[in-house]
């Protein structure tokens, strides 16, 4: 236990006294020739106990170690749930030695955009993985929505879903022996509601009490911006309130209860200078900045997440004083250990006397039997499915690395599977340009000696979303253009978000103002130069078409129709063209 200055004035204050009295006893024993027995000093009471933290965040379904770029920590090699389970039960018996007690929390995205691995069973293992490891709480995420609030419900209590015994590449409780229990944490959303009860979707936060009747409550925050980056009818019914507003309202309810010690687990993040520095907060800016200034001094800690950094260090609350802020990067590849020191008169966090460190899930340890089994269970339940092979390239890899327009070699692949699917087809209405979010591209599409699997295909686009069909005017089309550059993705060049395309060509100016960037006459469809007043037939994924990304030109189109899955289109195109050799990036360009 570290002393606070307080401490240790008290210790030597006690030592100082101690020796006086010892000094008198030794006078009075030589005077009358008897001999002195000293008793024992009392052993003070401790002014501080140690409660430890465990946090993660952004795992997304990364139970095997990820590889390339996702799979280290500055240079070290990082993550795979094996590893990140032996790492907390390390953590945890350090702690245990100390006679601490010990928590295991989470800030959301724990599932989502997930591997094939977890995402074949609809995220179960990951979940039965997360059980496994102890975790206790968890806020949810944006992913958490990926497949809509009901699914999202059935990850807290458990059940399977008839999906057709492994119909569109996904099994639900494959091992009838074993269905799905759920999940044994509690997923927390104070700021998720139903619009017509106004009840929260989860609970809104949990209490920790602990043997000595010490309370820490864990208030789970949801991204408030959730709305704008899933699907659509994943979150129809819902209702997505501020986060500072929410977490503050909640404090005098804590109070009441008798909680002191508040933890914030939130669902957003920032963005340190220096994206190395895993254990600081160099420049730190982002949304974390003015939500932590806008949270309640009452709150005493802040575990981060969303944007995939590592950092952690003390922010200054709106009452001036320090505050901790902490982020676990993702993909398991870092776990915070915070020692929260809490202080026995008061029963509040001394902040002062309390620490975080980002500790790296190094590989270099024993991996977790019980992690390992539950693993390799999967793996072999879903070789079927990854392991087969749906094409070959000429090269090695894909690449999704964008040019100086921001087209990618990978963005002008998958547009060209989504305008070529016939699923998206209706009434004889054949779209002629397609439309893809570069978020959606997870991964460079790699190969084995330039053999792609279904599981290389499916690492690339992880969302299962449907492809859509939908008339848009060339007018329509030129708002989209410009919503690339603007609004939410503008004005400056660090938010742009450009579609990738196919059967669409044009030219935008990066010195032109937001709203003006297309320059006039660029654009062509089917190389003809497009028409206000005409109408064309365009396809893209479902969430887009709900306006996601910041994209709500895609709203104002009409006719929609749905198709078939977006990796389905991808794994059928590159069958067809087997071998795919990429061709040059020149359907976008830059000039004035």
């Amino acid at each position: 236990m570290a002393l606070t200055g307080r401490d240790v004035k008290w210790l030597n204050r006690r030592r100082a006294v101690g020796l006086v009295a010892v000094g008198a006893a030794a006078v009075l024993g030589l005077a009358t020739g008897g001999t002195v027995t000293q008793a024992a000093p009392a052993k003070p009471k401790p002014t501080h106990t140690q409660i430890q933290l465990l946090a993660i965040n952004d795992f997304h379904g990364n139970l095997e170690a990820p590889s390339g770029s996702s799979g280290n920590i500055n240079g070290v090699p990082a993550g795979g749930a094996a590893f990140l389970a032996t790492h907390l039960k390390q953590l945890r018996a350090a702690a245990e030695a100390k006679g601490q007690d010990s928590v295991t929390v989470a800030a959301g995205d724990l599932i989502g955009a997930s591997p094939l691995l977890s995402a074949a069973f609809h995220d179960e293992p990951t979940i039965e993985a997360m059980n496994g490891m102890g975790l206790e709480a968890a806020s949810v995420g944006n992913h958490e929505f990926d497949e809509g609030w009901h699914e999202l419900l059935r990850m807290q209590t458990g059940g399977c879903l008839p999906d057709g015994d492994g119909q569109n590449n996904q099994n639900s409780c494959p091992d009838a022996a074993h269905p799905f229990k759920g999940a044994k944490f509690k997923y927390l959303s104070a700021n998720v509601f139903f619009e017509n009860t106004q009840r929260t979707l989860f609970k809104p936060y949990t209490i920790k009490t602990f043997d000595d009747g010490r309370k820490v409550g864990f208030i789970g925050m949801t991204l408030e911006n959730t709305p704008n980056i899933v699907t659509k009818s994943g979150v129809e019914g819902l209702t997505f309130k501020d986060e500072i507003e929410t977490a503050n309202a909640l404090v005098p309810e804590l109070k009441k209860k008798g909680v002191k010690s508040i933890v914030v687990l939130l669902h957003e993040g920032g963005f340190p200078a220096d994206p190395k520095a895993y254990n600081s907060c160099p420049g730190i800016s982002g949304p974390i900045v003015d939500i932590n200034k806008g949270l309640d001094p009452e709150i005493d800690a802040i575990i981060s997440g969303h944007t995939h950094q590592g950092y952690n260090c003390s922010l200054p609350d709106s009452a001036g004083q320090p505050r901790l802020v902490t982020s676990a990067s993702s993909f398991g590849r870092l776990v915070t250990e915070v020692r929260l020191s809490i202080n026995n008169a008061t029963g509040d966090v001394d902040r002062l006397n309390t620490m975080a460190n980002n500790q790296i899930v190094t590989r270099d340890v024993p991996a977790d039997r019980r992690t390992s089994e539950l693993i390799s269970k999967y793996q072999t339940l879903v070789a079927p499915i990854s392991n087969k092979v749906i094409g070959h390239l000429t090269g090695t890899s894909v690449s999704r690395t964008p040019d100086d327009s921001l087209e990618s070699p990978l963005g002008d692949l998958i547009a060209d599977a989504q305008l070529a699917d016939p699923s998206a087809v209706t009434g004889g209405k054949v779209p002629v340009a397609a439309f893809m979010n570069p978020g959606g591209i997870r991964a460079d599409l790699a190969s084995n000696a330039g053999e792609v699997t279904f599981g290389q295909a499916f690492t690339v686009q992880p969302f299962n979303n449907f492809l859509v069909s939908m008339d848009m005017t060339g007018t329509q089309i030129k708002a989209l253009l410009e919503q690339q550059f603007s609004g939410v993705n503008g004005p400056e060049a660090g938010k742009y978000k450009v579609l990738q395309v196919a059967g669409i060509t044009y030219t935008w100016n990066p010195a032109a103002a937001a709203g003006s960037k297309i320059v006039p006459g660029s654009v062509k469809i089917g190389g003809q130069p497009i028409v206000d007043g005409t109408s064309y037939r365009i396809v893209t994924n479902n969430f887009l078409s709900d306006g996601g990304d910041g994209f709500p030109a895609f709203t104002t189109a009409t006719n929609k129709f749905f198709g078939g899955l977006d990796i389905d289109a991808f794994a059928k195109y590159l069958t067809a063209h087997d071998p795919y050799t990429p061709g040059p990036t020149d359907r976008i360009s830059i000039g004035s």
